[in-house]
């Protein structure tokens, strides 16, 4: 009896390690994103770009290498594209972050980061993006692409987000809230209502971005949310918990929303009036702020 109750656990052992290492196997990308602190790929071939791309022109990005918002980037780059095509701007969309080099750039306005995570560039990358920035170019970057995964990337997390990402609800991690839209100038939420109400997956950060001396656009009522991390992680901010905001990044106009980890955010007519208004800022075609031609101009 011993010895087959001994078999049948050796047997059970065995059926677990082997679950173990085929779920390992099959979910290996997610693990080295999430649990093993992200991939570190980085191309140095840059895809096939159109002999003409019609200006003004958007660079949208979206590689990740560290989480990856499966639903909502798809679902934000055929916004996106439906912008370019109905605004009459041109536009090209890739994860090759070699297209990040100066002769690329120059044939940009505007760069928009979709959601973009982790370690995604290589030192020259970062540098001739760091320069497209601050000779003009406009920038916009959405949720992700303001978290902790680019900590890394001192100049990106110091002087373009400007604060610390440290963590998100999770009880639950999608709760309905009010969005305190202060700036009702700015083009990016002229067409918001001053209490916008809406749900998504809330951001929280170390320091309110107020406190870098960039012009917050919109804060988040903490008593209109539950604002607890994983294992009750408190991620109060306060009174001021800006949520999305503007500055300018030597002479490049730069804007950050933290809004937009659902597909479905990019369905809501508010949200798509706010980002439109956002390019058009980054673009300089409307608005005020870091007055200088865009670079490639």
């Amino acid at each position: 009896m011993f010895r087959r109750i001994k078999k049948l656990l050796s047997w059970g052992l065995l059926a677990l390690a082997a679950w173990v290492a085929i779920s390992v196997a099959m979910n290996w990308d997610l693990i080295q994103r999430v649990a093993l602190g992200g991939k570190h790929d980085h191309e140095s071939v840059p895809p096939p770009l159109p002999a003409q791309i019609k200006r003004p022109a958007i660079l949208i990005f979206s590689k990740t290498n560290a989480f990856r918002h499966e639903e909502a980037i798809p679902a934000a780059n055929s916004l996106f594209a439906r912008f370019t095509r109905q605004n009459g701007w041109g536009a090209f969309q890739t994860e090759n972050g070699a297209v990040f080099r100066p002769d690329i750039l120059t044939r940009f306005d505007a760069v928009l980061f979709n959601n973009v995570s982790g370690d995604v560039f290589t030192p020259e990358q970062e540098a001739a993006f760091k320069a497209f920035v601050e000779k003009g170019g406009g920038f916009l970057a959405i949720h992700a692409s303001g978290d902790s995964s680019h900590k890394g990337w001192a100049w990106y997390a110091h002087e373009v987000i400007g604060t610390n990402f440290i963590g998100h609800p999770m009880s639950p991690q999608f709760q309905k809230a009010r969005v305190m839209v202060e700036d009702r100038i700015h083009p990016a939420t002229r067409a918001l209502p001053s209490i916008w109400t809406r749900t998504d997956e809330w951001y929280s950060f170390d320091k309110p971005s107020r406190k870098a001396g960039y012009h917050v656009l919109a804060t988040l009522d903490e008593g209109s949310y539950n604002p607890e991390g994983m294992f009750g992680t408190d991620l109060r901010m306060g009174k001021d918990h800006p949520i999305a905001w503007w500055h300018c990044v030597g002479k490049g106009r730069v804007l950050y929303s933290g809004l937009g980890h659902t597909a479905q955010s990019y369905a809501e007519p508010a949200y798509q009036k706010m980002l439109l208004g956002a390019l058009k800022w980054t673009l300089r075609l409307d608005g005020q702020g870091c007055d200088t031609p865009p670079a490639g101009r």
